[in-house]
């Protein structure tokens, strides 16, 4: 009983660890910084995903009046004129917004804010890419999610089970197919379709990374299971142990790196970039 406390407190934590590394890492999260005007230091976030329809807007928290700021956009990699809109205040909050795109359409943005002749541009030295995206009902989503998270807690306990000589390596191998499949070849490419217009982007259709390293996971998973399934020998455990490490790594993956991105010069979306 002891031992099985300990091994899913081992599992539980590592999904967290790897959950929480998923949220604050990869292109499409926010982006967090500060920035000091005249001794004073204000934190921002800056979008970087948008979903469904109409524009995304970009805010930041300076109560300072004397303060003015101006967003500076334009799509991405195209060689054209940065557009300038002068940002509103609205209970003391500075806004503006950025217009809607076709899906997989990025813009890259950056804003300057000017006090006493001085100007500072946020963030500094870079801008920011957002990608814009069709609307993802949560019953969609939340499932997709879902599946996934318990995937790869039952992916953790399986190469626990595994490195320990548990008992319960095959039920637990199985567990981690069953939710990876749904979570991963049924939900992820309804996610995908209706974000992008495509249900899948990996090979040999595309170079998603995401779906990619989805189907790798997968491969591994079921080559244990077949492994474990059809052999006694007590090196089998090791195929359990090998695809818990690899659907580690693909967890530390960032996720959205080398996704759909809309090409307006052929207004074309295309992965892999």
């Amino acid at each position: 009983m002891r031992n099985t406390i300990l091994k899913w407190s081992i599992a539980i934590l590592i999904t967290l660890v790897a959950a929480y590394y998923q949220r604050t890492t990869g292109p499409t999260y926010e982006l967090r910084g500060k920035v000091e005007i005249e001794g004073t230091t204000y934190k921002y976030e800056l979008p970087r995903s948008h979903g469904g329809e109409g524009g995304q807007i970009v805010s930041l928290a300076i109560p300072d009046t004397s303060l003015h700021a101006s967003l500076h956009y334009k799509r991405y990699k195209l060689n054209e004129n940065w557009v300038i809109i002068h940002m509103k205040r609205e209970d003391g909050v500075l806004k503006a917004e950025l217009p809607h795109q076709p899906p997989a359409g990025k813009l890259e943005y950056f804003i300057t804010v000017s006090k006493n002749g001085k100007t500072l541009t946020i963030p500094h030295e870079t801008t920011v890419v957002i990608r814009f995206r069709g609307e993802v009902p949560p019953w969609v989503l939340g499932p997709h999610i879902l599946f996934m998270f318990i995937s790869m807690l039952f992916a953790n306990y399986a190469g626990i089970e595994a490195f320990f000589k548990g008992s319960k390596i095959r039920k637990y191998t199985l567990l981690t197919c069953i939710f990876l499949f749904i979570g991963g070849m049924i939900f992820g490419p309804l996610v995908q379709k209706l974000a992008f217009g495509s249900y899948w982007t990996g090979v040999p259709f595309g170079f998603d990374l995401t779906d990619n390293k989805t189907l790798i996971a997968l491969i591994f998973w079921l080559i244990a299971l077949w492994r474990i399934s059809k052999s006694d020998h007590p090196n089998a455990r090791w195929w359990v142990i090998l695809a818990a490490v690899v659907m580690l790594i693909v967890f530390l993956i960032p996720h959205s790196i080398m996704g759909s991105e809309l090409n307006y010069e052929t207004m074309s979306v295309e992965t892999g970039n």
